[in-house]
């Protein structure tokens, strides 16, 4: 199962847990098995059109994902970060 990394500001969505192993062949079915077991993460991350909000990033090995359909696999690691603002 892939790994995914869960942001700081997102584990009051995951009992507090900052990494997670999730079921899944893209990143939108990892959500949605994250989605199912924590109610809530995904909204956080994903819009209601299925676009990585913009004040989110997700990584797979490393590399930004662009939008949720892209494969994983079982050995992948899926990062999710919260974008950093500030002026």
């Amino acid at each position: 199962m892939p790994q995914v990394f869960i942001p700081s500001q997102l584990t009051s969505y995951t009992d507090g847990a900052s990494r997670l192993a999730a079921q899944g062949g893209s990143i939108a079915q990892v959500l949605d098995d994250l989605d199912r077991r924590y109610p809530g993460l995904k909204f956080r991350v994903v819009d209601e059109q299925d676009r990585i909000r913009r004040h989110m990033r997700i990584f797979k090995n490393g590399d930004r994902a662009q939008d949720i359909g892209l494969a994983v696999s079982d050995a992948d690691e899926v990062l999710i970060f919260g974008a950093l603002s500030g002026g």
